[in-house]
């Protein structure tokens, strides 16, 4: 230990010694200085080391990793999240040729210890200050931890809810997608990276991954230049715009050309428009995949692409320390270019203060043990931001909230499942410590033994669905009853209860990376053991737990209420029990479209029109229609019902604006019902005539009130007129004139709308 105090002194001796002040307020200049150099005494391959992440595990064990680190061939370490391992590796980085740190990454994606809703359950708020709490206590978990990086927030539009990975992500809109990107950065990075508790982000996955054709993971994606700048790279772009250092690049093709060998993703668009100035990093083997894309010829040519197109670093990295040295002796890359990528690692290092204190976030004395210990959770947070995820989607003659009284029958093959509702990626999290909603409602009740409770049905009666779940690892359970026998034991079950609640969904196994569905219902086993509760005549509330949208069309009929809960975390199971017995009033709205059937996809709201739109007078059946479906989801975007119901009007300050000057939105809302409740006030635009079709609407703001019953407000917005802008005819960024239709209401179907000019002057 004195030693590590030792060497901790000497690094902020040195550091005061070339800068004479703190790193975070240190210049540009000063900065460059000390790069310049740092890089002038390190070898090509010391460089290179810079620029390789990797994993601790398998054929790199501690013991190799350590001497990588020491020999300088290793800049960061990715999935080490425990003491003392960390310390150690450090000490070692600390002995290398330049005495370089390392940094230490995991994957926080919605949580570290203490487990938050998924992102789409998250997204689901629709409330600013929830996604910061979660943003801003996992970052403080994880930095307390000894981390420094993260690989989040996930911002990737996705419009088609086959794709597994819906589930990591903010859904659908480009403009709730920013909002929540933007929190997750400002909240986990602070306002520097030198704070302690800063955690530096990578926005992902750059660029277009959640448009992957057909839904399938890891498909290519083709779009148009407009639609990609006008839609699916806004969030990207706000993440970067609120300062994230870090951007992971996409697996997939775009545009023909992968991701990772994108010179005119990575560097014309990031770099040279973008301005971006932190690292870019490849995902997980991808560099090794150009091979298989076809647009490398083998390991070394794979390599020589990739540094080409504009990547820095190299997550588990293969090739880097093998092939660069060669190459740029054949002269087939440069050294300028390593010489790029290796400063932007440094300078990361050196604005996360690691060059001053390689220590400042290491204790050894946290050990396994206390690391996950209950103590550490921040439970109070999670339970509040799981239940304002929570989306009341049906409530038929207000069956809920439940009384506290009654007798009440829990029923279905997630409701007491630890595992399943922390959900995907759930990192650092511990299963044992979560809260299940069987255990939930039985700590709510007034009388535990008044809540009976039965399996009902497995997940699933298809073997290989359990094969694919459990193939590195059991995470799924199978019981092995007769299913005939399960349903009639929790048949006896309800036909005893005043309620039943029935939990049914995903295993969130099938919401996840390589989880792509092409049958968005729930599995024949769940549809069974619902159709035999309904039958017994109790009141039916269906509580669903999955990481995406799905087909309840046959559901939404059969239940008397229905909660969409996502996976959602450690306090899950408290959260719903507290919106089942009203002790917290539901608020969520949907991030996602929910798709009638499977056929309509991809399914949302902000659509162009068409020439023959649906509804057209005297048209007959020449309009964008089925024959066979409704052409409308059976859940919209922004939808989501509450135990009050709300009334809303709205003015305009003006019916003409320029570009010097903004309209303010004025909205009465009023609770008119009984109880307390907050609404989530939604704006939406439509540009009306424009040089290229433009969509029905746009969500461009959203804010959130919470009335008494009875009680009034006021929500104010603002139109500027930046926000008319879009991508015209001839991809420029601009606001034509002409009329804007402004709509106010509670989802995306809202037609309550005024209109105003924007001038040409």
């Amino acid at each position: 230990m004195m030693k590590k105090l030792a060497l901790s002194l000497f690094f902020l001796i040195f550091s005061m010694h070339l800068f004479a002040q703190e790193p975070d307020s240190e210049t540009k200049a000063e900065k460059r200085v000390f790069i310049d150099n740092l890089l002038s005494k390190m070898t090509l391959q010391e460089k290179v080391g810079q620029l390789r992440l990797v994993s601790v595990g398998g054929d790199l064990t501690l013991s190799k990793a350590l001497d990588q680190i020491e020999a300088g061939e290793i800049g960061g370490i990715f999935n080490t999240v425990v003491e003392p391992d960390l310390s150690q590796m450090q000490e070692r980085a600390l002995k290398s040729p330049n005495k370089i740190p390392i940094y230490f990454g995991f994957d926080v994606i919605h949580g570290h210890r203490t487990v938050f809703p998924i992102n789409l359950g998250i997204a689901s708020t629709w409330d600013r200050s929830a996604i910061a709490k979660a943003a801003e206590v996992s970052a403080d978990e994880a930095t307390s931890d000894g981390l420094n990086i993260t690989w989040a927030p996930m911002v990737d539009i996705t419009r088609d809810p086959r794709w597994g990975r819906v589930s990591e992500g903010f859904g659908e809109d480009p403009y709730l997608s920013s909002e929540a990107g933007r929190i997750f950065v400002e909240k986990m990075q602070k306002q520097s990276l030198s704070d302690k508790k800063s955690l530096v982000t990578t926005v992902k996955h750059f660029a277009l991954y959640g448009a992957v054709e057909g839904g399938r993971e890891y498909n290519s994606t083709d779009m148009s230049e407009r639609k990609m700048f006008q839609e699916y790279l806004v969030p990207y772009k706000a993440a970067i715009d609120a300062g994230s250092r870090s951007v992971m690049v996409s697996l997939v093709s775009v545009n023909g050309i992968p991701a990772t060998a994108n010179h005119w993703l990575l560097t014309e668009v990031l770099r040279n428009q973008w301005h971006f100035d932190g690292v870019v990093v490849s995902d997980h083997g991808a560099i090794r995949e150009l091979i298989n894309h076809g647009v490398a010829s083998d390991p070394k040519d794979a390599v020589r692409v990739a540094i080409k197109a504009g990547i820095d670093i190299s997550m588990n990295d293969e090739y880097f320390l093998q092939f660069i040295p060669e190459l740029v002796k054949e002269g087939a890359i440069t050294e300028e270019e390593i010489n790029r990528a290796c400063r932007h690692v440094l300078e990361l290092k050196y604005d996360m203060g690691l060059f001053s204190d390689p220590y400042r976030k290491l204790d050894p004395k946290l050990d396994i043990e206390t690391m996950f210990a209950d103590d550490r959770l921040h439970r109070e947070e999670a339970r509040d931001v799981a239940r304002r995820s929570i989306v009341l989607l049906k409530n038929a003659n207000e069956i809920l909230p439940l009384s506290k009284n009654k007798k009440i029958a829990v029923i279905g093959p997630l409701s007491d499942s630890k595992r399943d509702i922390l959900g995907s990626w759930s990192g650092a999290g511990r299963a044992n410590l979560a809260v299940t909603p069987l255990e939930g409602i039985k700590r709510a009740v007034n009388n535990p033994k008044s809540v009976s409770y039965a399996f009902g049905a497995n997940l699933s009666d298809d073997a290989n669905l359990y094969r694919f779940l459990n193939l590195y690892e059991e995470t799924t359970k199978f019981d092995h009853r007769p299913a005939d026998q399960m349903i009639a034991e929790a048949v006896g079950i309800a036909k005893k209860a005043d309620v039943v609640v029935a939990f049914v969904g995903e295993a969130e196994g099938m919401a996840h990376e390589s989880s792509s569905r092409t049958d968005l219902s729930l599995q024949a086993s769940q549809k069974k053991l619902l159709k035999a509760l309904k039958k017994t005549g109790k009141p039916l509330v269906i509580v669903l737990m999955n990481g995406r949208p799905l087909t309840l069309s046959e559901e939404y009929t059969q239940a008397d209420a229905m909660l969409e809960t996502w996976f959602l975390g450690t306090e899950g199971g408290n959260a719903i029990a507290d919106v089942l017995f009203g002790d917290y009033n539901p608020s969520g709205k949907l991030p996602m479209s929910f798709p009638d059937n499977v056929g309509q996809i991809p399914v949302y709201y902000s659509h162009l029109n068409t020439g023959r739109p649906r509804g057209t007078e005297n048209m007959g059946k020449y309009t964008t229609s089925y024959f066979d479906s409704p052409n409308e989801p059976l859940f919209p975007f922004g939808f989501g019902l509450s135990y009050t119901n709300f009334a809303m009007d709205f003015s305009l300050s003006s019916s003409e604006m320029n570009k010097n000057s903004e309209i303010v939105v004025n909205v009465n809302v009023e609770n008119i019902g009984n109880k307390e409740g907050m609404q989530t006030v939604q704006l939406y635009l439509q540009d009306v005539t424009a040089s290229v079709s433009r969509p029905v609407k746009e969500l461009i703001g959203f804010e959130n009130i919470t009335l008494k019953p009875h009680e009034k407000g006021e929500v104010k917005f603002v139109i500027k007129y930046d926000m008319l802008k879009f991508w015209n005819d001839k991809m420029q960024y601009v606001a034509e004139p002409g009329k804007f239709n402004v709509f106010i209401g509670s989802d995306s179907t809202t037609q309550d709308k005024k209109t105003f000019t924007l001038l040409d002057k």
